[in-house]
């Protein structure tokens, strides 16, 4: 997970990969049949993992502002480890798009799109509880905040600093209805 997080996909070969492991070639493909398969395991452990948060917050948050606030100060949080490749394996690896696996562009498009529909859910019970005015576009916010961390994980990549990413989290919630 780590050498495709940090590398990407296109640029983890195998000998990365079996290096990386400590297993030979032939190991390798019996272990995980494709540079692909393992990816998408690589993916899911993501998911599960450093990137679980995101329903997490939005089911416990009190309000669908915190909700939105927690999300952009996490990820902020988040891409700036120092344990960790900078910005979000998701965003990073879709960036160029895979020549060799139109699954893998559809797979990350999946993660995305799942992001994007929790948010949407927030906002929904935000507009039905009135904390959110009846003429919110839930789909719209939705997509300027995954805009918003999305640049964010790109920033971070590029070397910003958690402070600088707060303080962008700070602008975004200026822009809250």
């Amino acid at each position: 997970m780590m050498l495709f997080w940090r590398q990407g996909y296109e640029g983890t070969s195998l000998s990365d990969l079996t290096t990386g492991m400590g297993i030979g070639l032939a190991s390798f493909y019996a272990a995980f049949g494709s540079k692909e398969a393992l990816f998408m395991e690589a993916l899911e452990r993501y998911r599960s993992g450093v990137g679980s948060g995101l329903p997490r917050i939005l089911d416990t948050a009190p309000t669908a502002r915190e909700a939105v606030r927690l999300l952009l100060e996490g990820t902020a949080a988040t891409v700036t480890r120092r344990s960790q490749p900078r910005g979000c394996m998701i965003v990073l690896s879709s960036m160029h798009g895979f020549a060799e696996s139109a699954d893998l562009d559809r797979e990350l498009q999946r993660c995305r799109a799942e992001d994007l529909n929790f948010i949407i859910g927030r906002l929904k019970k935000g507009i039905a509880s009135g904390e959110l005015p009846k003429t919110c576009e839930p789909a719209a916010l939705a997509t300027f905040y995954m805009a918003v961390m999305q640049g964010m994980s790109v920033q971070a990549r590029d070397g910003a600093s958690r402070t600088a990413l707060m303080t962008i989290a700070g602008q975004a919630m200026k822009a809250w209805p």
